[in-house]
């Protein structure tokens, strides 16, 4: 296993990833979010007209590093690429959030999806640069 494969593996099995996400000015946004593995890259799901998609929209490269449930670090953090994806790619990350985080995945799923609909949210695949 390389490094890239082992940094992956280590950001992927944990409960929660920082993703930092940057403004037009430069400056770092640091929230927790929880994460799946997607092959050779890290998934997350979020609201669809969250600050950090709007941020993505404008500035791909992102920051990630494990965390807790307050965004609190633990470790170092790794530079990535982040991609807004499409419906079809965002429910098959909602199957794996399903897989991963159990019966509190398919409640905070479903009363996602009660508030803001299906298209209410949006999957983001960071691939590690």
């Amino acid at each position: 296993m390389t490094d890239d494969h082992s940094e992956l593996e280590r950001l992927a099995s944990g409960k929660y990833l920082l993703i930092t996400t940057f403004r037009r000015d430069g400056r770092g946004v640091p929230t927790p979010v929880w994460v799946v593995r997607d092959g050779d890259s890290l998934g997350v799901w979020t609201v669809a007209d969250s600050g950090k998609v709007k941020r993505i929209r404008n500035r791909a490269d992102v920051l990630v590093s494990a965390c807790d449930v307050r965004g609190n670090a633990s470790g170092e953090q790794s530079p990535g690429r982040a991609e807004i994806l499409t419906t079809e790619q965002t429910a098959h990350y909602r199957e794996l959030l399903t897989r991963k985080y159990g019966l509190l995945g398919r409640i905070t799923l479903l009363g996602s999806r009660i508030r803001r609909g299906k298209d209410g949210t949006v999957g983001i695949r960071i691939t590690l640069t």
